[in-house]
C-alpha cells in the first residue's frame, strides 16, 4: 500500500481564508462594535441613537458624520458597508 503525499501551501490558505473573510457580511451590531473602536482611535464621538430611526433602524455618529444602521441583528452586504463606512469618512480597511 502507497501512501500519497497531499502538499498544503500555507500562504494560499491564508489567502483564501483573509479573502473570505474581508467579503463575508457584517452584522449590524458587529459594525457598531468596530465603529466604536474606530471613533477612540480617532478620539471622536461616538453617539448611537436607537430613537433616530425607523423600527429597528438606529443613527450611529462619528464625530460630525453620522449613517443609519439597519437591525442590529441582520447582516449588512458589502456594498451597504462600503457606503456606510464612506459616509462615516471611515476606510473599511481601518475597522
Amino acid at each position: 500500500m502507497s501512501h500519497a503525499t497531499i502538499e498544503f501551501d500555507l500562504g494560499a490558505a491564508v489567502a483564501i481564508r483573509t479573502e473570505v473573510f474581508d467579503n463575508a457580511d457584517v452584522r449590524g451590531a458587529e459594525f457598531q462594535r468596530q465603529m466604536k473602536a474606530a471613533a477612540r482611535r480617532r478620539k471622536s464621538t461616538y453617539p448611537w441613537v436607537p430613537e433616530r430611526g425607523g423600527g429597528s433602524h438606529g443613527t450611529l455618529y462619528v464625530g460630525t458624520r453620522f449613517t443609519i444602521v439597519n437591525d442590529l441583528k441582520k447582516e449588512l452586504g458589502p456594498g451597504l458597508l462600503s457606503d456606510m463606512c464612506k459616509q462615516l469618512g471611515i476606510r473599511k480597511e481601518d475597522l
